[in-house]
C-alpha cells in the first residue's frame, strides 16, 4: 500500500507527534532517503552525533527507527511516512541495506495487510502542518545581528574574567602542592567548575569537572605527573582562547560546542569522501548525570586528509546503555563533515551506504607510533585523546601491566586492567596493525588487525 496523509494522521500516537513530524517531513532535515518497492529508508541528524536510522514498511504496515523516543511510531518514522505520501519523488531508488535487512528479519507480519485504525478528531494533519516562514525585513535583521554581537561580547568579557579565576586557582594549587591533589580533587575542581559556568564557560567547566575521574582512574603514583600535565593544558587552552576567542576549536572546548545543524550548513566545513570503517566505541559516565558515548571512524584510503573521524554524542545516564547507530568492524562509504578546527577531529557522518567489498587498514610507516600525536598536539596542545593508528606489533604482558610493543621496539602502555579485555588468545600474537587512544600516558586499545580476524577491545 502506498501512505496517504490521512493514513499518518490516523497512525500518529497523538497531535504532538504530528507537530513534530511536520517539522522533519521535508528532505532537507534527513541525510538520505531511499527505498526499494514497498521499503522506505533513511537517516535523519538528530540532537546526537550519530544519525538516527528509521525504516517504515508500506507493505505490511511497520516502522523501525533507533532514536530513543518511546512513542509508536515516533516522529521520525511519521515523517517519512508523510514525505512518502506528500513528495515520494524525494526517496531515490536503492538497494535495501543490511540494517534493514536485519529488521525485516527479527519483525513479525500478520498473514494479511493491517489497515491503519479510523482519523480520530484528536489528531489533525492539517494542523500539524508547519507553515514556511516569511523572509524578515532588512531593519529587523539588521535589529537582530546587532542584539546577537552585543550578547556575543557580552559572554567573551565574561568568559575572560573566568579565566582569570582560572588562573588564580590553579596558582593556588601549585602553592598548596600537587601531591595531595587527586585525594581532593572532587572538591577542588567543583568550585571552579561551578564558578566558570557562571561566566559561561561551559566546555572548560565539564573538563574540570571531568578531571578527578580522570586521575582517580590512574595508579596513585602516576597521579602527581598526571595532575601537572592536565593543568598544563588548561594554562595552554586558557592562552590559546584569550590570544584569539574566534578560533573555532579554542571557543569549543572552552564555552560550548557549535549547533549540529550549523556545522551541517556551513560551506567551508571540511568533508572528506570514501570507506571508513568504526574502529571501536567508548563509553564513559560523567559527572553531570550524562554519558559520553564516542564513536571512532578509521579512513581507510591511504591518501585521505584525515586518518580518524570521531562522532561524539550524550545521552542521560538514567536512560540505559542507548542502542548504537554502528557495528564495530562495519565499513561504510560515507562523507565525514568537520567540525572546524586546526586539527579536525569531531565529524558528523552524512550520506551512509553499505560497500560491497572490505578495504585492509592502511599502512603506517612511522617508526615512532606517537609521531600522529606529536604532529596533532603541535596544533591542538591542550587535547585530551587523540586517536593513533599503529604499526605492526603485539600486545605483552610485563607482570601486572599490559603493553603494546611494535616490531621496531617502540612500546607503549595499556590503560589499568587492559588485559581484562585483551583476548588471552592474541596476548604475544603478532598484530598486523591496531587502533587506539592515547591520553598522554597510556594506550587503550580499540581494536586490532590479528590472524585471527579483527578484534575489538573498548
Amino acid at each position: 500500500m502506498g501512505f496517504t496523509l490521512s493514513a499518518v494522521e490516523a497512525l500518529a500516537p497523538d497531535q504532538a507527534s504530528l507537530t513534530a513530524a511536520s517539522a522533519l517531513a521535508k528532505p532537507a532535515k534527513w541525510l538520505s532517503l531511499t527505498r526499494d518497492a514497498d521499503l522506505m529508508w533513511g537517516e535523519c541528524q538528530g540532537s546526537g552525533a550519530n544519525p538516527y536510522r528509521t525504516v517504515v514498511d508500506a507493505g505490511v504496515v511497520g516502522y523501525k527507527c533507533t532514536c530513543p523516543s518511546r512513542k509508536f511510531p515516533c516522529k521520525h518514522a511519521l515523517a517519512l511516512m508523510w514525505m512518502a505520501a506528500k513528495t515520494p519523488g524525494a526517496f531515490a531508488a536503492g538497494t535495501v541495506p543490511q540494517w534493514v535487512t536485519d529488521w525485516l528479519g527479527r519483525r513479525r507480519t500478520p498473514a494479511e495487510p493491517a489497515a491503519p485504525p479510523a482519523p480520530k478528531p484528536a489528531r489533525d494533519i492539517a494542523a500539524a502542518a508547519v507553515p514556511e516562514a516569511a523572509p524578515e525585513d532588512p531593519e529587523a535583521l539588521a535589529k537582530k545581528e546587532a542584539a546577537s554581537q552585543k550578547r556575543q561580547e557580552a559572554t567573551r568579557a565574561a568568559v575572560r574574567e573566568g579565566l582569570d579565576d582560572l588562573d588564580t586557582w590553579i596558582a593556588d594549587q601549585l602553592t598548596t602542592g600537587l601531591v595531595a591533589f587527586a585525594d581532593t580533587a572532587p572538591e577542588r575542581c567543583r568550585k571552579i567548575a561551578a564558578r566558570l559556568v557562571d561566566h559561561k564557560a561551559g566546555g572548560l567547566a565539564s573538563r574540570l569537572d571531568e578531571l578527578p575521574a580522570r586521575l582517580l582512574a590512574l595508579p596513585a603514583e602516576e597521579r602527581p605527573d598526571a595532575v601537572i600535565r592536565e593543568l598544563g593544558k588548561l594554562v595552554l587552552l586558557a592562552a590559546a582562547w584569550r590570544a584569539d576567542p574566534t578560533d573555532p576549536q579554542a571557543a569549543r572546548d572552552v564555552e560550548t560546542a557549535e549547533k549540529r545543524d550549523d556545522v551541517l550548513a556551513d560551506p567551508a566545513a571540511l568533508r572528506v569522501t570514501g570507506i571508513w570503517e568504526v574502529a571501536g566505541e567508548q563509553f564513559r559516565n560523567r559527572r553531570d548525570g550524562l554519558v559520553s558515548h564516542a564513536t571512532w571512524f578509521l579512513a581507510l584510503d591511504p591518501a585521505a586528509p584525515t586518518r580518524f573521524a570521531l562522532l561524539l554524542d550524550y545521552y542521560p545516564a538514567s536512560a540505559g546503555r542507548q542502542e548504537s547507530s554502528f557495528v564495530a568492524g562495519t565499513q561504510y562509504a560515507a562523507t565525514m563533515v568537520y567540525y572546524p578546527a586546526g586539527a579536525p577531529l569531531r565529524a558528523l557522518a552524512v550520506d551512509l551506504a553499505d560497500v560491497p567489498q572490505r578495504l585492509p587498514w592502511p599502512t603506517v610507516d612511522d617508526t615512532d607510533p606517537l609521531a600522529q600525536v606529536c604532529t596533532h598536539l603541535a596544533t591542538v596542545p591542550w587535547q585530551l585523546d587523540t586517536p593513533v593508528l599503529l604499526p605492526p606489533g603485539r600486545i605483552v604482558n610485563a607482570g601486572d601491566a599490559a603493553w603494546w610493543r611494535a616490531d621496531t621496539g617502540a612500546g607503549l602502555p595499556l590503560v589499568a586492567n587492559s588485559l581484562k579485555n585483551v583476548w588471552p588468545q592474541i596476548l604475544g600474537v603478532a598484530l598486523t596493525g591496531a587502533t587506539g587512544v592515547w591520553d598522554g600516558a597510556r594506550l587503550t586499545l580499540l581494536s586490532a588487525t590479528t590472524p585471527l580476524g579483527r578484534g575489538f577491545f573498548a
